[in-house]
């Protein structure tokens, strides 16, 4: 019978951000408990940084403001992000990020993706199919979309290589 995960305190903000000089970005922590329903990460975009448009065709996304400031864009406008702030990103919804001379702190918490699965390589084509860990983000678990990127677009956290 699997332990359920043990519940309490798994990060401190004023911790976290204590030793990062101010113009690194992408991803400070992420939640990885094992037997988690939830993905968490809290991401830090440095002054005048940007996440470029994109959407998730599959996950609604939850986006709470810890400090700095910036702008949420969508096709129905702008919203100005401050401390506190907590913004629902409905799946299929188009947004960009933009932090302010602050910078932007913010937690993103979403359903758990699904892992990536092993599947037969035999099929029409035969041969394997490509590998694309190194396009997968550690820092928000999207891929690039870019084959040749080297930096996530979305949070700018830097790709495997």
């Amino acid at each position: 019978m699997a332990v359920p995960p043990a519940a309490g305190v798994l990060a401190r903000i004023a911790e976290l951000l204590h030793d990062v000089p101010d113009d690194r970005g992408g991803a400070l922590w992420r939640l990885s408990e094992e037997g988690r329903q939830l993905d968490a990460n809290i991401i830090r975009m440095p002054a005048g940084a940007r996440v470029a448009g994109h959407s998730d065709p599959e996950l609604d996304v939850l986006l709470c403001v810890l400090s700095g400031s910036g702008r949420l864009e969508t096709d129905d406008g702008q919203q100005p992000l401050e401390p506190g702030c907590v913004a629902w990103l409905p799946h299929r919804t188009r947004r960009s990020l933009f932090a302010d001379e602050n910078g932007l702190v913010y937690v993103t918490v979403h359903s758990r993706r699904p892992g990536l699965s092993i599947r037969s390589a035999a099929g029409p084509e035969g041969g394997e199919a490509a590998c694309l860990l190194n396009r997968i983000c550690p820092g928000c678990d999207r891929p690039a979309e870019d084959i040749a990127a080297r930096y996530c677009s979305r949070c700018g956290t830097q790709l495997p290589l």
